[in-house]
């Protein structure tokens, strides 16, 4: 029978039953869970402040599994705890977010536990991971969102926000570079309310971590400004305690616990390899892993009596008395503090102010206009004064990016002095895209900025916020080959199309200033998208509103911005960016050779793609096949609106270093160059 000291039954339930669920699925991870089980169950059990029965309370610590293989782990927990399910409305719903019918169907479709712990999926998980190193880097966000937060909102007699971050981590998380990133960022900032749980197996899918990692961790991240602690034995609990104390007793540093832990149940076994690679350990092993915890052989998915009820009186007495004193606190503070109090709801719930619309500016006719990155810096400036938790900055380009808040008061987020809201993420762009997501999974709005170019650095981390549906906010400007003489290595060719094709995605570029501003309305009305808004180096003219289009049809992604006087449209002129205002120009001069043209403005090919059909097709009449396209970078896509047969003016090649007249020059982004193609257009379909 099993054990009788209810700490190790509590342990040992973990690991069988992620045991007998990988078994089951034929598919999965089980050799980190049953090694990691005592390090979970301590830091839950007694240190974790977590309410189950409200796993969305503001001011809970957060537990980060960066090893998302290890996904039974954290599943096992959530079942024990008791942890509740919660709906998009933030209500809990008195359900079990994983039951055990859930963990036997473990990695099959529509379980509540699929491969890798999903968030918005599995209430409890407080962000998506599965490739290595985003956890821990995304833990890093989420400790700036508690300090930054504690700055803003807490109050003498009223500390409302200061909850701590907790990430475990695998050799493959070390070696990652974006672990690296934020592990650097995080000891410059003096995380002290951040701790990696580095599990020190020494082992990964080709076999011994030797083959290609000697590091010696501990020193690097002393050198990173960490604090370091060892425990020597994963199944001491004791000295787990005593880590954990350490961590929150440690001023002024992160913390980094390197536990010593052997992959799988016990002594080396055979089943070490099954374990490393990914592999049900086998109905034979299995049952020597039961023998070794003393469990019943045969017995699968046994939760024994008396494990929940230990679960219960000890992360959730704690939880559901911290929580209830937040609770109490909060009507108090709503009191004292009406404003505050209201701003925490709002942003807690994802909601604007009333009446931030009003700040948003707009910009008068001006044919030499303004850079989308100028236009964009007016907006942001403003736009921020009237949401006080839009927060951000740049990955050390903040000059060129004018990301930078200029008004009175916003000042900078450093060391020591968290209530600036300019952030300064060094040349870190892989982190930098982890940390904004871990500050919107804590409910801050964030941004953050770079060259278009090194979207690609940041690339794994956009993805992941398109999938978690969280509404990050990327700046990316430097656009085109506009750039001009920096040359091939800064000028974006692939990169629209390639932010395009990930689901779930926004990408902006707007054709001028207004444009810009109505992008930004769009942007932060939005609650479940991330969004690219993607802006021009090089001044844009402003359009004059009253001859054309009002730029508030950017909001349904594509729209008529210019019509011929009278008739049916001839030739249809598509267009982003600085490349709208290109079609302008043709189509007046089309309109002097008596051809009627229409300038379609299409900032946004998601938004576009959403409008009902009848919408679209008054704006891409289906009767108009003679179509042009216009965009400084990859054509690929765009046939989806100019046809088969259209024409579309971009790139098909790297850029080159030169002035911007003569790349427009070169790779014909000229009026005369759109004219002609309009003109064949029209001659093809004669």
């Amino acid at each position: 029978m099993p054990t009788a000291d209810p700490d190790q039954l509590c342990i040992n339930t973990i690991r069988t039953l992620a045991m007998d669920a990988v078994q089951q699925a034929n598919s999965g991870h089980p050799g980190t869970p049953m090694a990691m089980a005592p390090v979970a169950y301590a830091l839950w059990q007694r240190h974790l402040r977590f309410d189950p029965n409200d796993p969305v309370w503001p001011n809970r610590d957060r537990f980060v599994l960066s090893m998302g293989h290890a996904s039974m782990l954290l599943y096992s927990l959530l079942h024990l705890a008791g942890v509740k399910a919660v709906n998009p409305k933030y209500e809990t719903l008195g359900e079990l977010s994983v039951t055990l019918d859930d963990i036997k169907r473990f990695r099959q479709l529509d379980s509540k536990c699929p491969g890798h712990p999903e968030y918005r999926w599995t209430s409890g998980i407080e962000t998506t991971t599965g490739p290595l190193g985003q956890g821990v880097a995304t833990s890093v966000g989420m400790a700036i969102a508690s300090k930054w937060m504690a700055a803003r909102f807490n109050r003498p007699a009223f500390p409302m926000i200061g909850f701590d971050v907790y990430a475990l981590a695998g050799d493959g998380c070390m070696m990652e570079g974006i672990s690296q990133e934020a592990a650097s960022l995080a000891g410059h900032l003096k995380l002290d309310n951040l701790c990696w749980i580095y599990d020190n197996n020494r082992i990964t899918i080709e076999g011994s971590t030797d083959l290609a990692f000697s590091d010696d961790v501990a020193t690097r991240f002393i050198g990173y400004g960490w604090n370091v602690t060892r425990v020597g034995d994963a199944n001491d609990l004791a000295m787990l305690d005593r880590a954990f104390e350490t961590a929150k007793a440690t001023p002024d540093r992160p913390t980094l616990i390197i536990v010593d832990s052997h992959i799988g149940y016990g002594a080396p076994h055979k089943q070490d390899t099954h374990a490393a690679h990914g592999e049900p350990l086998g109905e034979e092993e299995i049952r020597l892993g039961k023998r070794f915890y003393g469990w019943p052989e045969e017995e699968k998915f046994l939760v024994p009596e008396g494990v929940r009820e230990c679960f219960a009186a000890g992360i959730g007495a704690r939880g559901a008395r911290l929580r209830a004193e937040w609770v109490g606190l909060f009507e108090r503070y709503k009191t004292s503090h009406p404003a505050l109090a209201d701003d925490l709801y709002r942003m807690q719930h994802r909601q604007l102010p009333e009446g931030w619309e009003q700040s948003i500016p707009t910009f008068p006719a001006d044919a030499k206009g303004l850079a989308g990155r100028e236009a964009s810096a007016k907006v942001l400036n403003a736009v921020a004064q009237a949401v006080p938790w839009l927060i951000g900055g740049s990955a050390d380009l903040a000059p060129s990016t004018k990301t930078r808040l200029t008004f009175d008061g916003a000042g900078d987020f450093e060391a020591g002095s968290y209530g600036g809201r300019n952030m300064h993420f060094g040349i870190r762009e892989h982190a930098m895209g982890a940390v904004l997501n871990g500050l919107s999974l804590s409910k801050v709005r964030p941004y953050g900025s770079g060259f278009l170019i090194f979207s690609d650095y940041g690339r794994p981390s956009i993805r992941l916020a398109a999938i978690m549906e969280i509404p990050v906010i990327y700046v990316f400007t430097h656009d085109s080959i506009g750039v001009g003489e920096d040359g091939p290595t800064h000028q974006p060719v692939e990169h629209l199309l390639s932010l395009r094709a990930i689901p779930g995605l926004v990408t902006i570029r707007p054709g001028d200033a207004n444009e810009v501003a109505e992008a930004w309305r769009v942007i932060l009305q939005s609650r479940h998208q991330p969004a690219c808004l993607i802006l021009s180096r090089q001044a844009l003219p402003t359009f004059d509103r009253s001859k054309y289009a009002a730029a508030s049809g950017l909001a349904r992604g594509g729209y008529v911005l210019a019509d011929a006087p009278s008739g049916d449209p001839e030739v249809l002129l598509l267009a982003t960016g600085s490349e709208v205002a290109l079609c302008v120009a043709a189509h007046e001069l089309l309109g002097q050779e008596g051809v009627r043209s229409r300038v379609v403005s299409l900032p946004s090919w998601e938004l576009f793609d959403r409008q009902d059909q009848a919408y679209k097709d008054t704006v891409l009449p289906p009767s108009v096949r003679a179509r042009v396209s216009v965009e400084q970078g990859s054509t690929l896509g765009w046939e989806r609106y100019v046809g088969s047969t259209g024409r579309a003016i971009g790139m098909r090649t790297f850029g080159a270093s030169a002035p911007l007249k003569e790349l427009q020059k070169k790779f014909g982004f000229e009026p005369g160059n759109v004219v002609s193609a309009a003109r064949e257009q029209l001659t093809r379909r004669a």
